[in-house]
């Protein structure tokens, strides 16, 4: 087959205009998956008959003249905790196999709309709880950029489809950094925007106050299209913020010209050298495209690893207390109810999930959440105001999406901390409820990508995506 349009934009001037035909950019995708979807095992479950049938839908719309989206044609693959009306969601969860939703999540329904086709569901760790997708009941997804070393995670698997070329785009979500991390460790651009700018009705829950649903893209320009598809308010979600979704394609190639870009003199260290020096070269590149560098201090995000730790597992105690064995999904045998509740838990969740049940749990219990939880709210407050401070200096704000590249399999399982470390310098914009997404910008040790994190205030996507512009730029030009 000769070769077609790679990006979700191409994709979709080229289908709309009826140059190629949805069907063929589909069978080159799933050709991509066929050949390598066995070793990198990205997707739980591949929707080849459904997405047939769509491309056929759309490939027989352009024939009738009929109006077709601005995705028309463009291969999608759906992180596995994003509901799909009768297609199994199962949160890479043992508890949840088998289930299969009544309804679609929004961002599903606006996607399809738009004419994108769902080729499957990815892989992550099990219920988002997890930086490098190992943490998963279906097993590990591996990094199509070098197999032996994990995708991130826990959108690990929407990372590597794209990565792989099994998608042109994917969805993932963020909790504490599961788009940008596996983004970073992949090579491609991952977005996290303001909470509440895309609707969450249909995800399922990890920590319901810091979750949002972002894009994975290999370009900016392609991530901004996503986002103005999936953005804007969603009655069925009473977090969407009320206002349309903003125009982001545009900004992209605007320039960094007189932006002021924040440049953190307290940020936690710990990474790796090569990891600094791409920070150092992309803060070149932006002043030599005409920013300012102004140096800010964001003096609580030391305690935001701890604060998350505290809030998102407190948050995942509640909201996974309804995986009980009546409702849905898994039920152990047993003699009696609770006996049902607790041995269906035990068979259902794996290792890391319930280690931040547990934790979670203990945070919110009599006598204690005031002394834990409560102290982690008052930082998240801190964290915030700290970010207001910094955004009345500058209009984004750079660091490292990642301390490290992509590392071997099997490096962080047995030390929890280790594994959580690597969130460091994604987790203080969930807290914040602000903007921030992963460009690529050149290798570090091995050879593999290392992304750049830009974050911006609540609702300043424009100016976050005009310097995700200058910084693709300038990455074309580094050695």
């Amino acid at each position: 087959m000769a070769s077609l349009p790679t990006t979700a934009a191409d994709i979709a001037a080229a289908v709309s205009s009826g140059t190629v035909t949805a069907s063929d950019v589909l069978e080159q995708h799933l050709a991509a998956i066929a050949a390598r979807e066995t070793d990198v095992h990205a997707f739980n479950l591949i929707t080849t008959d459904a997405a047939r049938q769509h491309a056929a839908r759309i490939d027989a719309d352009i024939a009738d003249g009929k109006p077709v989206g601005a995705l028309a044609g463009v291969p999608l693959a759906l992180k596995d905790n994003m509901c799909t009306r009768g297609v199994e969601t199962t949160c890479s969860s043992r508890i949840l196999e088998g289930w299969k939703p009544p309804y679609d999540a929004t961002v599903v329904q606006r996607l399809r709309d738009a004419g994108a086709i769902m080729v499957g569901k990815t892989n992550l760790d099990e219920f988002a709880m997890g930086s490098s997708t190992e943490n998963s009941a279906f097993g590990p997804t591996k990094n199509p950029l070098d197999l032996s070393r994990v995708p991130g995670g826990s959108s690990g698997g929407s990372a590597a489809a794209v990565a792989a070329g099994f998608s042109a785009v994917s969805l993932g979500s963020d909790t504490g950094g599961s788009i940008r991390q596996p983004a970073a460790l992949c090579g491609v651009v991952g977005v996290k925007p303001t909470y509440g700018l895309v609707s969450r009705y249909g995800l399922v829950a990890f920590a319901s106050s810091l979750d949002q649903i972002g894009p994975f893209a290999t370009t900016v320009h392609d991530a901004a299209l996503v986002t103005e598809v999936i953005a804007g308010h969603d009655p069925m979600d009473s977090t969407s913020i009320p206002q349309p979704a903003p125009n982001l394609r545009s900004a992209v190639g605007q320039g960094v010209a007189r932006m002021r870009i924040g440049r953190v003199t307290d940020l936690p260290g710990g990474a790796e050298p090569e990891v600094m020096k791409r920070l150092d070269d992309a803060f070149e590149a932006l002043a030599a495209a005409g920013a300012e560098i102004v140096d800010v201090t964001l003096p609580s995000i030391e305690y935001a690893l701890t604060a998350y730790y505290l809030i998102a597992p407190a948050e995942a105690s509640s909201n996974l207390a309804r995986y009980d064995g009546v409702r849905y999904g898994l039920r152990a045998p047993a003699s009696e109810v609770n006996a049902m509740y607790g041995a269906t838990r035990a068979a259902g969740f794996g290792d890391e999930v319930k280690r931040r049940i547990m934790l979670g749990t203990y945070a919110l219990s009599a006598g204690y959440f005031d002394a834990y939880y409560g102290k982690a709210l008052k930082v998240r407050r801190l964290i915030a105001d700290d970010f207001d401070r910094a955004y009345t200096q500058v209009d984004a704000i750079l660091t490292p999406t990642s301390p490290m590249v992509a590392f071997a399999f099997g490096d962080k399982v047995e030390d929890p901390m280790a594994m959580y470390l690597c969130d460091v310098y994604t987790i203080p914009s969930n807290l914040a409820g602000h903007p921030a997404m992963s460009v690529p910008f050149g290798t570090g040790a091995h050879k593999l990508p290392v992304g750049i994190q830009i974050m911006a205030p609540a609702l300043g996507e424009v100016p976050m995506f005009r310097v995700a512009g200058a910084l693709e730029s300038a990455a074309r030009g580094l050695k």
